[in-house]
Order: structure tokens, then C-alpha cells, then sequence
């Protein structure tokens, strides 16, 4: 498998992924923005994923290019993340639904950490090919931005069920973390060139 087609492929279901997640989102009854008011925890949480799942779409794009050849390890790598990443519409969902209540705000920090640590999966599995003197294993260095989110992920968990405020807090931070895409890679890139 060429890493067109793999990319190809996830940005595929990353599209689908999106696409579900934005058909959850039930129109209101009502022609008045007052209709509007009950939605905004489903659009907040909407939102929320939206953003995480185009850090992801970012990153994973930097990601193969740093790819010269794909194997299986890559390729399962690959679908374990795309498979953590299709549980974000459920969770997105639930939790939106039931106005960011507890258990649901904390199984989506479970899902959330669950991509987390896939994406660590895929970026060992593609060291491991290209080597440890790659240009991904210098980008990623000790992945101290990755850590941290992990350990807001961990927190994130109990923490919703001493209040979800405070999970959603920690979400929002992440991903205010990531916004701005992580421009290791490219870096890397552009110093091998």
C-alpha cells in the first residue's frame, strides 16, 4: 500500500466521522431563536469534537509525510486510530444530550485519551520503520505536548465526577494546545531537505 492511498483512506473516514457527527445534530422545533436554547450543549459539544477531530486530520497530515514506505504495523496503527477517533460521534452525542453530565463526560475523556494513545501507537510504529534518527522521531523528541495531554485526559476522567466542568476544562485545554498545529514535523522536514 502506497501512503497516498492511506492517507486517502483516513481522510475518507475522517469525513465520515464529521458527517455523522454533524447529522446528530437534531433541528429545532421552533422558528424563533428562543428554539434554539436548548441546543447549545449538543453545539458545544459538536464543537468541541469538530475541533479535535481537525487537530487530528492537521496532524496526521504532517504526520505521513514523514512516511517513505507503509507496512502493516502502519496500516493497523492507522486503523486503531481511525477506530478510536469513529467513537467521537457517539460520545460527542451522549454527552451533548444529556447536558454534559457526568458519566457521559467522562466516558468521552476515555475516548478521547483512547485516540491519544493511538496516535502514539501509529507514531511508534512509523519510528520504528524510518528509525530512530528519522525526521519523525527527532520532531517528536520526548512529546512533551503529548504527555501533558495525557495527563489532562487521566485527570479529565475523575475529575467529571467531582463536577464536568472541570473535565470539560481540561478537554478545552488541550485542544487549545493543539490548535495550532504542531509545527515539529514540518520543522524536521525542512531541516532534512
Amino acid at each position: 500500500m502506497t501512503k497516498g492511498r492511506l492517507e486517502a483512506f483516513s481522510d475518507g473516514v475522517l469525513a465520515i466521522i464529521i458527517t455523522i457527527m454533524v447529522l446528530e445534530m437534531k433541528v429545532p422545533h421552533g422558528a424563533d431563536l428562543a428554539a434554539l436554547f436548548p441546543l447549545w450543549p449538543t453545539f458545544l459539544s459538536y464543537v468541541l469534537s469538530f475541533v479535535y477531530l481537525a487537530i487530528y486530520w492537521n496532524n496526521h497530515h504532517h504526520l505521513m509525510h514523514t512516511v517513505s514506505h507503509v507496512t502493516s504495523r502502519v496500516m493497523w496503527g492507522n486503523m486503531l486510530l481511525l477506530f478510536c477517533l469513529s467513537l467521537i460521534p457517539f460520545v460527542t452525542g451522549w454527552m451533548g444530550e444529556n447536558h454534559f453530565a457526568t458519566v457521559p463526560t467522562a466516558i468521552y475523556g476515555v475516548v478521547l485519551l483512547s485516540c491519544a494513545l493511538a496516535w502514539v501507537v501509529l507514531q511508534r510504529a512509523i519510528i520504528r520503520i524510518e528509525g530512530k534518527d528519522s525526521a519523525l522521531a527527532k520532531a517528536v523528541g520526548r512529546d512533551r505536548k503529548g504527555r501533558i495531554s495525557q495527563v489532562c485526559y487521566i485527570s479529565a476522567i475523575p475529575l467529571a465526577f467531582v463536577h464536568p466542568a472541570i473535565a470539560g476544562g481540561l478537554y478545552i485545554t488541550v485542544a487549545l494546545i493543539w490548535i495550532i498545529p504542531d509545527r515539529r514535523i514540518e520543522k524536521q522536514l525542512t531541516e532534512s531537505s
